[in-house]
């Protein structure tokens, strides 16, 4: 068995089905761990008509 993958941070070559039955394990395993809250709250779309408007004519002061 040959397994390629790789990531923003590394390659990886699985040429051993022992390495290969670990990966997939660790893949198993992370899966089950639970997912990270952010840092940073994110802001829901603006999406009421009179909001938008609002927003709009505002306009840019900074210029």
């Amino acid at each position: 068995m040959l397994l390629f993958t790789s990531s923003i941070f590394a390659k990886v070559r699985i040429d051993n089905p022992k390495q290969a039955e670990a990966f997939i394990d660790a893949l198993a395993a992370s899966q089950d761990k639970p997912k990270r809250n952010p840092s940073a709250s994110l802001k829901p779309p603006l999406t009421d008509y009179d909001a938008i408007r609002r927003l709009m004519a505002k306009g840019d002061t900074d210029k």
